[in-house]
Order: C-alpha cells, then sequence, then structure tokens
C-alpha cells in the first residue's frame, strides 16, 4: 500500500490538522494552506501537542509545512480542502486549487454531507475528485467514507483505499447521495434523540445512557452532537431536509438552543456542560 508522497491540506481548522497529523505520522509531506495567521497558530500548536501524545517529542510536526496561498500546494499528489460546510466556498476551493496544482493531482473533499457531484461540477477534471470524510477526532477515529461521485474515476476510489489502510484507518465506499451513510444515520439518530429531550422523555444523560449500555455505542447521540456542534448539526439537517424530506426537518429545540449560542462543547454548553480543556 502506497501514500501520496506530497498531500494538501486547505484549512486549519480542526478537521484540517488532524488530517494533515495522520499523513505527515503515516510518511507523507504535508502542506497546510489557511491564510489566517491565528487559523495557523492555533494548528501549529495543535500539531505539536498531536505529536508529543503519539511519539514523546515533537518530531511529526517537522514534516508539516503551512503556505499562505494555492500556489504553494505545487506539485502535491493528493489535496484535500477542509474548509468549513459551506457548498460555494468548497466549489471556490476545489476550482482554484484544480488550477493552481496541474492535471495529474487527485482531489478530495473532506464534506460529511455535501454532493461530490455538486462540488466537481464546474471543474475541469471532476473524475479526479472523491470525497474523503474523516471523522472528528481524526488521530483516534478508524472510519473513513469514500464518496464516490458519478464522475469520479474507478482508480482514484482503489487509491483513497490504499490511502486509508496506509493510514491505519478502515474505509467505506458509498456513493454520492445525501449525508452519504454515516452522516444520514447519525443525524437521524440525532435528531431523534433531540425530539426525546424536547418532549421530556428522558434526561439528555439517561437517553445517551440508553445507547451506550443498551446498544454499546461508544457515545451517546447527544454528547456526539455536542461535540460535532449543534450549528454543524443543524447545517446538515437544513440540507438532508431540503433533499431528502420531512424525516430530516430540524427540531425546534435545536434551532433554539443554535440561536442562544449553546454549540456544544466549542461553547462550552449544549447538552451538557463543558469545562475548557
Amino acid at each position: 500500500m502506497s501514500l501520496p508522497a506530497v498531500v494538501g491540506i486547505v484549512g486549519a481548522g480542526r478537521m484540517g490538522v488532524g488530517i494533515a497529523h495522520v499523513f505527515a505520522v503515516a510518511g507523507s509531506e504535508v502542506r497546510i494552506l489557511d491564510s489566517d495567521p491565528a487559523a495557523v497558530a492555533r494548528a501549529a500548536a495543535t500539531m505539536e501537542r498531536y505529536a508529543i501524545r503519539a511519539n514523546g517529542d515533537a518530531g511529526d510536526a517537522t514534516t508539516v509545512a503551512f503556505v499562505g496561498d494555492v500556489e504553494g500546494l505545487a506539485g502535491a499528489d493528493l489535496v484535500i480542502e477542509a474548509v468549513p460546510e459551506d457548498a460555494g466556498l468548497k466549489r471556490a476551493v476545489l476550482a482554484q486549487v484544480e488550477a493552481a496544482v496541474g492535471p495529474n493531482v487527485w482531489l478530495a473533499s473532506n464534506t460529511s454531507s455535501l454532493s461530490i457531484d455538486a462540488l466537481a461540477a464546474s471543474l475541469r477534471r471532476p473524475e479526479r475528485v472523491c470525497g474523503l470524510h474523516f471523522f472528528n477526532p481524526v488521530p483516534s477515529s478508524a472510519l473513513v467514507e469514500i464518496v464516490r461521485g458519478t464522475m469520479t474515476h474507478h482508480d482514484l476510489v482503489v487509491a483513497a483505499r490504499d490511502w486509508v489502510a496506509s493510514l491505519g484507518k478502515t474505509a467505506i465506499v458509498v456513493r454520492d447521495s445525501p449525508g452519504f451513510a454515516s452522516s444520514r444515520l447519525g443525524l437521524a439518530l440525532g435528531l431523534e434523540a433531540i425530539r426525546m429531550v424536547e418532549e421530556d422523555v428522558a434526561s439528555p444523560a439517561d437517553i445517551d445512557e440508553a445507547m451506550v449500555l443498551g446498544y454499546r455505542h461508544p457515545m451517546g447521540p447527544l454528547r456526539l452532537t455536542d461535540l460535532v456542534g449543534l450549528d454543524v448539526r443543524l447545517g446538515i439537517a437544513e440540507h438532508l431536509h431540503r433533499e431528502l424530506g420531512e424525516r430530516f426537518a430540524p427540531p425546534e429545540l435545536l434551532r433554539r438552543m443554535v440561536a442562544e449560542g449553546r454549540l456544544g462543547r466549542k461553547t462550552g454548553r449544549g447538552f451538557y456542560e463543558w469545562s475548557e480543556e
């Protein structure tokens, strides 16, 4: 199994840094593109913490470089966009990368729910694009969802399976469809759990305990919603509501909590109270 020699990551947020870390640890040279100095500083600190946790030193951080413009990704074999879940932004990023890196690079989106076909529609080479949906936190999550668009080349799917295996993770391959497999199933459970809180069926802790002890889930759906971010869950729910109908209609409680700024761990309060880590 082989890894890309050079991997570009667009976006220095939590997901981008996590993806960069696992490729760097596996042996790829990694370049992270982000024009925000504050985001780069946070990402560099996170990369150092990840490396220390993995090896007892910061050695792996030396395989990661930060670049300030898309030209810094030239020569990459694979570029993964990990920018916020906004279709227009992702399309623009992929188009800029394609124009800068040349015809032989593979492109991937870390989207959790948006159509790969729609993201690749305006590109000159849509057959070189797939979804690589990593999960948070990337270093400890075992799954990567490979999303195959209608134009995605078979060789890219084969290569992506090899990359995922080389990272020590397990791949599943899904057809491009709203929410793919993981987000669609996970959101259905999460939305129903929120409705149960809304209807005062049980407390968030007891609902989560039911799934952890009764169904052997590693984490309950409400705690997971806090970790993902209620705003992120709401955005995905609105997208799937438009695409798949009323069964994905966001509960009013979810909308209200997002409006109040109760977004989960990143704001310190969601369905649970979170202290700073």
